[in-house]
């Protein structure tokens, strides 16, 4: 798109003129925006024009009508992160990563659904209902980025932004059929986000970038990466693309599953194919299961179940009617651990450590992974449990492939590579070595390549 209006062969009033027109379609279906300014859009859609005819410089997204996640920061549109606690919260000013994909000449059209306070898999709140997916409106796109993830699959924005503490930008990217990145935390700036990523959140939640392709993904945190004072994990990561000799001397390990929570046969089989695919375009590609995902798992659960029930909880004390059916579930989910003290917080934050480490000496071997991105394609509305080879997967264990990485800090990325029987879309995730972004999006794009699945979602 960007490029086209860099050669006047499209305008971007026209581009812009055009997603207004599908969003006005197709949002009443799906609810993935929760809040689009048209006459904004197309004031900012004609400002961009003016640069193309005057011949000034332009941005590598210039032109290009992006989404963002309702959880971060836009100047002028609603920051609500699904609750009623912050019902008709407009934002003063633009996240610095949303101010860095404006500098890159990118043009909001609005902002998208999340499930409330973002904890959960399926996007759902009392402020503007479930989210619907575009390959089956009785299906959710995941969550928490499941808004954004359904506006980029349906083709009413052409990427954008979101969030990801366990998960929440890898699983609507494997729901929806669109790619996604995880990054390490502090590689893309994650301040203007609510809820803050602080304290423990703040080792495991990051922003990233969301598009249909890997070269979008690639362009988008091209534009979004590098530090910002009010990032804690912030850090001067310079941006270095390897070399095509560099990638294929790259050694993948990959697993089908982690030996507790199965996979449905549908995406084992994606991943045993990827890995053939790699192999066939020259990589050396081994079966490895990590040691310590088991570990990670529990310690993840402490940071995000438990220590988010403790931060949750009392932003609603006098306003308890004001909560969600999902958070509730999950609030109560949160009351079921044990609960956190100072010492078991410390603990848990030296064992991540430790565990972390260990991680890492392993990935020497492997310094790419390749498994599953959840135990399921896409489920229906409200399900909480899936029977798969004869085993009970409960709701949080499905997600336990895309967690670990958190609780660890690896950057991931997903890949959409085939489609299960009833039509739904199957992700893999590649996994790489802290702050080697390039690294996973240069991967992805060799499988993306070779066996990726571009097949269009009907309700587009």
């Amino acid at each position: 798109m960007a490029r086209q209006i860099r050669e006047r062969k499209i305008s971007a009033v026209e581009l812009v003129d055009a997603h207004l027109r599908k969003i006005e379609t197709l949002n009443p279906k799906l609810n993935a925006f929760v809040h689009v300014d048209p006459e904004k859009v197309r004031r900012d859609a004609h400002d961009a024009e003016a640069r193309v005819m005057t011949l000034k410089t332009l941005g590598p997204l210039h032109g290009v009508p992006i989404s963002i996640k309702s959880s971060l920061d836009v100047s002028g549109m609603r920051c609500e992160s699904g609750t009623l606690l912050r019902a008709g919260y407009v934002a003063s000013q633009d996240a610095p990563l949303v101010a860095r994909l404006r500098n890159a000449g990118a043009i909001v059209l609005g902002v998208t659904n999340t499930p409330e306070l973002l904890m959960a898999w399926e996007t759902d709140n009392r402020l503007y209902g479930r989210t619907n997916s575009p390959w089956d409106l009785d299906r959710t796109p995941g969550g928490s980025s499941g808004g954004e993830a359904a506006a980029i699959a349906a083709g009413i924005s052409a990427g954008g932004v979101g969030s990801d503490g366990g998960g929440s930008i890898r699983v609507p990217a494997h729901f929806s059929g669109i790619c996604g990145l995880k990054p390490t935390p502090g590689r893309i700036p994650a301040a203007g986000h609510f809820p803050a990523s602080s304290g423990p959140f703040a080792l495991i939640g990051v922003v990233g970038p969301m598009a249909r392709t890997i070269s979008d993904l690639k362009v988008l945190f091209e534009v979004m990466q590098g530090p910002d004072e009010g990032d804690t994990s912030a850090a001067p990561v310079p941006l270095r693309w390897p070399g095509e000799r560099e990638v294929r001397e790259l050694r993948v390990g990959y697993f089908e599953d982690d030996g507790r929570t199965p996979v449905t046969r549908e995406i084992r089989v994606a991943v045993r194919n990827a890995a053939e695919a790699l192999r066939a375009a020259g990589f050396q590609v081994d079966p490895f299961l990590p040691a310590g995902l088991e570990e990670a798992r529990l310690l993840w659960k402490k940071f995000f179940v438990s220590a988010g029930g403790m931060l949750i909880r009392p932003m609603f004390y006098g306003r308890e009617h004001d909560l969600s059916p999902i958070l509730t579930q999950f609030l109560d989910w949160a009351s079921a651990e044990e609960p956190l003290t100072s010492e078991t917080l410390l603990d848990a934050w030296i064992g991540r450590d430790i565990l972390r480490a260990r991680f890492l000496v392993q990935m020497r071997n492997y310094p790419i992974l390749l498994c599953p991105t959840a135990a399921i394609p896409a489920f229906r509305h409200g399900e909480r449990s899936w029977t798969i080879e004869g085993k009970t997967v409960h709701y949080l264990d499905a997600w336990s492939y895309t967690e670990w990485f958190n609780l660890l800090g690896n950057p991931a990325a997903v890949v959409p590579v085939s489609h299960s029987a009833e039509g739904l879309p199957i992700g893999v995730q590649i996994v790489g070595r802290p702050w080697e972004e390039e690294q996973v999006l240069a991967v992805a794009a060799v499988l993306e390549k070779e066996c990726g699945a571009r097949r269009v979602p009907a309700i587009s």
